[in-house]
């Protein structure tokens, strides 16, 4: 099984990029001590070095949906700010949810379109009417159909509905693809500060986790 988990700092300051790279070590460390693999597909970095404004994780393993879910939320890393020493706010949020990588492209092929003749109404004239030149093509797969009598020839006319149902299709896959990458875009707008699912903090006396090894001991959590 496969997850993808997109994690956005919003248009919080850059406390937030910084929360979300120690975040995503987190969530990396956690899920290889569940036994579950992890790949890191895109990051977009922050003004500051070892920080993230956005990072698309995909997680593998048999229990990654499960997984995915428990770190899906508003997510809290509590620790005071590294850049400025006088302010005290100590939580800084984050947005994780799942999301797709890209819509899957249909595959056109001549043999899963059904082709029928069938006379239309019209100008055109009653020769082409009674022989039955028009076309209703459908393809199977996405259920499109296509009626085509603008030429006098049978087989013109299916030339032409192959065509049209071929165009509809990409059009349609583009849209598709257009409407994925809306959908993750307004994962960054989605993000509420305050009532997290997770709190995570720093290890007591021990390293940043964007720094050095990966520890794989699970995470502490509280509301």
């Amino acid at each position: 099984m496969r997850v993808e988990l997109l994690l956005s700092a919003g248009r919080g300051p850059q406390e937030c990029a910084w929360a979300l790279a120690r975040l995503l070590c987190r969530l990396e460390a956690d899920a290889g001590g569940r036994g579950l693999t992890t790949h890191r597909v895109q990051t977009v970095p922050g003004d500051r070095p070892d920080t993230y404004r956005s990072a698309l994780v995909q997680i593998r393993g048999a229990d990654a949906e499960t997984f995915a879910a428990s770190w899906t939320g508003t997510l809290c890393w509590q620790a005071p700010s590294p850049y400025r020493t006088s302010n005290g706010r100590k939580n800084w949020y984050v947005i994780a949810r799942p999301c797709q990588l890209d819509a899957p492209a249909t595959t056109f092929a001549e043999a899963d379109v059904d082709v029928v003749a069938c006379r239309t109404g019209g100008p055109g004239g009653q020769h082409r009417n009674k022989a039955s030149t028009a076309v209703r093509a459908t393809h199977r797969p996405s259920g499109l159909v296509v009626v085509v009598d603008t030429e006098r020839h049978l087989s013109s006319n299916r030339r032409i509905a192959l065509q049209l149902l071929r165009q509809r299709i990409e059009h349609d896959d583009e849209a598709a693809r257009r409407a994925v990458t809306v959908a993750r875009w307004r994962v960054h707008d989605e993000l509420v500060r305050g009532n997290p699912i997770r709190v995570e903090r720093p290890e007591p006396s021990g390293p940043d986790p964007q720094r050095g090894r990966r520890r794989s001991a699970p995470p502490r959590s509280s509301r």
